[in-house]
């Protein structure tokens, strides 16, 4: 060896191995989030987050197109009685909550209990848990009545006293009896943004501390919340306490990109990455921009007014695709749609005038248009309440909710006494009374630009609505109070099966999810027995019956299903965007060779 080369060779060695470069996946909010507790919360972004803290028993593969559920903290998929009323399911020993000081210091197992405690928290009148209409509906046996009583006592919530229907028969074993048959039941406890297990001890501790859950999340998933600068900035660490597990998923033979995922990480332990960062931008082009700079990885739903420069013509656009990005193009389970009011004496009630007035607004509505122009045709249109990817959803089937007709809209209002007798461009009611209707909105950019065709489709056929703009929240307080007349909202479905959708026809649910405040009888029955029968023709022909119910007497029209476009830089892989559930970094990875400097 040449003499001047030792010293070299033995600096070389002196030098410490350079610490691998930790893998963070940056991306943008476009909602602020509200906090961490899934018993406080209703707004999806803050879901996103939860959904990575927290376990629910089972889950969905993430690859699976139709989804499948798969167990998560379980040992396997819950197991029904006869009638599917009881379902039993056992959590998988050796899981364990990330550290805390509520723990006294020594890892602290999950159990069935924990999943107990974490269902009741949602029938505590206390805690005015957003989804305790969900968690009502699955109809447990004894839950209500408990919160019925704590509520009318203004008692402590009694967690102690047993729940016949949500019972820990062992340290593993978990129990649920319900009222009424519930075949698609696991659906319901599959979402780990609400549904995942939180300790009892951690809760006490930290309201002890005069702190709330909101901020101290506690969880036995795979991230743990590292930085939070609310409505700024969230930051999320691996869980050094996580169990080893390992990726895996069965996606359709003929499932292309699924199957390409499955070959490049079946088997590696999971998470992939070692850190989340959250910028919360609520402002589309900041949102845009932010991500053209380079400083996030991933960019969640492409603003619409960026559309025609991300994705002209639904493909990647050039410039974006020389650097590595790629485009996920994907309908989504959701429905976006107007309401009537069925309780407002002008625009609700089922008498033939209403329904006809209506129908003519929905017929007069150039939905295309609006998804061309305002959406960038990132759209399809509706037929009915049931949106893609759930049971009930038919792509073959063509309804008059999608029909442009102003003619007949027109028509419609003329024979049934809609005229103008003035002569001043307005229609009016049926008794000569001015025709008084208002529409809500809000005032972001994209759905200013949806008033402004609305209001040109309705001017076309002689109505005059004036527009009364409001906050979100604002207006979805007043509307869930039963005072709004129109709205335009839209609903995104959290499991494959149709319930949530018809719920949306369903009176035991008005002012709900039945947003509409829809009364029909028969339109009941025909819920209930979507609710309880097993899969089959009868079921099959409960649910046609009751799409065509909603078409017929017009309590929403029906827009369309919305195109979500995402863009990964060439540092991120494994992405694929989630249908009902809402984690989905524990999937991905992260070279951070490829990230831009």
């Amino acid at each position: 060896m040449k003499a001047w080369l030792a010293p070299l060779l033995v600096l070389a060695l002196a030098l410490p191995a350079r610490a691998e470069e930790p893998k963070v996946l940056r991306y943008a909010f476009r909602v602020a989030e509200t906090g961490f507790d899934p018993v406080k919360l209703s707004d999806l972004y803050s879901r996103m987050v939860t959904a990575h803290l927290f376990e629910a028993l089972i889950t969905y593969d993430h690859l699976a197109r139709p989804a499948r559920l798969k167990p998560l903290t379980a040992e396997a998929l819950p197991e029904p009685n006869a009638d599917f009323t009881v379902w039993t399911v056992k959590v998988k020993p050796g899981i364990y909550f990330q550290d805390h000081e509520a723990f006294g210091g020594k890892p602290r197992e999950l159990t069935a209990a924990d999943y107990v405690y974490s269902i009741q928290r949602f029938a505590d009148p206390k805690n005015a848990a957003p989804a305790w209409s969900t968690v009502e509906a699955w109809n447990l046996t004894g839950l209500k009545a408990i919160r019925d009583e704590a509520s009318a006592k203004k008692t402590d919530f009694p967690y102690d006293r047993v729940v016949p229907g949500l019972r820990a028969l062992d340290r593993y074993t978990l129990r649920f009896q319900l009222d009424k048959p519930n075949p698609r039941f696991p659906q319901e406890i599959a979402l780990s943004d609400l549904f995942g297990a939180v300790a009892r001890e951690v809760v006490e501790h930290v309201q002890k501390q005069g702190q709330d859950l909101m901020e101290h999340p506690v969880g036995t998933g795979p991230f743990k919340l590292a930085q939070w600068r609310r409505g700024s900035f969230i930051a999320l660490e691996r869980n050094p306490a996580y169990r080893e597990r390992h990726y895996d998923a069965q996606p359709a033979a003929d499932d292309a990109e699924g199957q390409a995922l499955l070959a490049r990480f079946q088997g590696r332990r999971i998470p992939m990455i070692d850190r989340v960062e959250i910028s919360i931008l609520a402002e589309d082009q900041p949102r845009w921009l932010s991500f053209l700079r380079g400083e996030q990885d991933f960019l969640e739903r492409v603003p619409e007014p960026f559309f025609s420069v991300a994705a002209p013509n639904s493909r990647l656009a050039p410039n974006l695709a020389k650097q590595g990005m790629r485009l996920h193009r994907t309908l989504g389970s959701d429905v976006f749609l107007m309401f009537f009011n069925m309780e407002d004496p002008v625009v609700g009630g089922l008498a033939p005038e209403k329904v006809a007035l209506r129908r003519a607004i929905g017929l007069a509505m150039d939905v295309q248009r609006e998804i061309r122009v305002a959406r960038g045709g990132q759209a399809i249109p509706a037929q009915g309440t049931y949106p893609p990817g759930t049971t009930g959803y038919d792509p073959a089937f063509k309804s008059a909710m999608s029909d442009f007709d102003p003619a007949r809209a027109k028509a419609l209002l003329d024979v049934y006494g809609y005229v103008d007798r003035d002569g001043d461009g307005c229609r009016e009611a049926p008794d000569g009374q001015p025709l008084r209707v208002t529409m809500s909105t809000t005032p972001e950019g994209i759905q200013r630009q949806i008033d402004e065709l609305f209001n040109k489709d309705m001017t076309r056929i002689g109505l005059c609505i004036p527009f009364v703009t409001k906050k979100w929240p604002e207006q979805l307080k007043i509307a869930r109070g039963g005072k709004l007349q129109m709205w335009m909202v839209a609903y995104s479905s959290a499991q494959p099966d149709i319930s949530s959708a018809a719920s949306r026809l369903a009176s035991v649910h008005a002012g709900g999810n039945n947003i509409a405040r829809f009364r029909l009888p028969e339109a009941d029955v025909l819920f209930d027995q979507i609710a309880t029968l097993p899969d089959g023709p009868e079921r099959q022909a409960a649910m046609t019956r009751l799409r065509d119910l909603g078409n017929a007497y017009m309590p929403y029209k029906f827009k369309g299903h919305r195109f979500h476009l995402d863009i990964e830089r060439a540092q991120l892989s494994g992405y694929r965007r989630p249908v009902f559930w809402q984690h989905w970094w524990e999937y991905v990875d992260i070279d951070p060779t490829r990230v831009p400097k």
